[in-house]
């Protein structure tokens, strides 16, 4: 089947889709869960056979760490489907309702947006979140994984669209993208694809908006920062810093950059160090840093690097403006956390640093569709129009005005006896 072919295929099925009820796709996304249960030894076999050729071909470790589908991960997603079940259904809900004039009332409903094409990394377990979600908001979805999965994906999407199928929802609303000239082909396809979600680098992201004309949800790096104010509990700091960094480091929510104020960077400095260093990270620090541990020279390029790796940089700071202003102009709007016990330095650093997650006395690995109960996330919005921050179901619908009347006419509204509107605003569920 065409790349075009595939577009229309998913174009027709999210329409029937999106009058699937909610009962339809709980029952489906429960018969998912069922069928990867059933089918965890033949996906560990595909994705070891994965593992072994992105070996030989020496994918970075990060990424291997990515592409990795054991049996522990395999029950790990099947839990988020069936705590996907337990949400709220984000379409058919009303959102306004105004009542024009007696008899004829206008409802604001949540509905799907139709068509979504996702180019996500070498995470299977990310396929399953993304097409859950979609599934869940009554999207049909083209993945794009990386291809170093292409045995894995192409299991998993078997398995979901059989499985779904058996549920009762329509053939065709997931649909998986194998080559790098089938991303290209798809940029062209704005009049049946309506959202790119690409999830990769600042470059990657900026070719797929320079060279489309369908709506993009960008996802920058995850350039994040931790910054350890003046009046932070210093004990908390070093926890928070160890864990936005080591917990997991090849993700976008990790910590990449730490700030320290210069009034307790003697102090706090040498702490972190050996809480860093004992969990392998290596430093990287300012020159006033250096001057305080020992660390490798950081420079104006690893302020703007995402490391996805145990390498963390270290800048000593005039205070809480100076944290400010370094985080505007070297974060990518991703996470950024303060650790203060001061709650007027919280709230000024939460209202006026530009991200899309502002975290106080907290690790940046908090930023995450799954923790914030979103059921997972389609990705991460570095946007400032439609959805920002971790993307869940709230992110993947729009809304659509629906007007019921007995009959009206604009004429009515018209001319020397026309009617007047009452617009009364108040609460009511659209019957419809």
């Amino acid at each position: 089947m065409t790349i075009q072919a595939m577009a229309r295929a998913a174009k027709q099925t999210s329409i029937l889709l999106a009058a699937q009820t909610t009962r339809a796709k709980d029952a489906a996304l429960k018969r998912i869960a069922e069928a990867l249960r059933s089918h965890k030894q033949v996906l560990v076999q595909a994705n070891q056979k994965d593992l072994a050729a992105a070996e030989a071909n020496q994918l970075a470790a990060p990424l291997l760490k990515r592409l990795k589908f054991d049996a522990g991960k395999i029950e790990e997603v099947c839990l988020g489907l069936e705590s996907l079940i337990q949400l709220r259904d984000p379409t058919g809900q009303t959102l306004s309702f105004t009542e024009l004039d007696q008899g004829l009332e206008l409802y604001k409903v949540t509905c799907p947006i139709g068509v979504i094409g996702v180019i996500f990394e070498s995470r299977p377990d990310a396929l399953v979140q993304i097409s859950s979600l979609c599934l869940k908001s009554g999207n049909a979805v083209m993945l794009k994984g990386g291809s170093e999965a292409a045995l894995t994906n192409r299991l998993l999407v078997d398995i979901i669209s059989q499985a779904s199928q058996e549920a009762g929802i329509p053939v065709g609303w997931i649909q998986l993208l194998e080559t790098r000239e089938d991303v290209a082909e798809i940029l062209n396809l704005d009049d049946t694809i309506d959202l790119i979600i690409p999830r990769g680098s600042n470059e990657f992201v900026k070719y797929i908006m320079d060279n489309t004309n369908i709506a993009v949800l960008g996802h920058a790096d995850g350039i994040c920062h931790v910054f350890v104010d003046a009046e932070a509990d210093l004990d908390m700091a070093v926890a928070i810093a160890v864990d936005s960094k080591c917990q997991y480091v090849a993700v976008c929510n990790a910590a990449e950059t730490l700030l320290v104020d210069r009034a307790i960077a003697p102090e706090f400095l040498p702490r972190v160090k050996g809480a860093l260093e004992a969990r392998g990270a290596e430093i990287r620090g300012c020159p006033e840093t250096c001057k305080l541990i020992a660390a490798a020279p950081a420079t104006d390029r690893d302020w703007a690097t995402e490391y996805l790796d145990m390498i963390l940089s270290i800048k000593v700071v005039a205070g809480l403006a100076e944290a400010i202003d370094f985080i505007n102009q070297y974060g990518s709007g991703h996470t950024d956390a303060i650790v203060t016990q001061n709650p007027d330095k919280a709230a000024q650093f939460m209202n006026t640093v530009d991200t899309g997650n502002a975290f106080w006395n907290c690790s940046t690995r908090f930023s995450d569709g799954f923790r914030y109960g979103l059921g997972a996330e389609v990705g991460v919005s570095t946007n400032k129009i439609h959805a920002r921050g971790p993307v869940g179901l709230e992110g993947l619908v729009i809304y659509k005005w629906k007007l019921i009347g007995h009959g009206q006419t604009v004429a009515q509204y018209s001319g020397p006896e026309a009617r007047t509107f009452t617009h009364k605003h108040n609460h009511k569920d659209c019957p419809l």
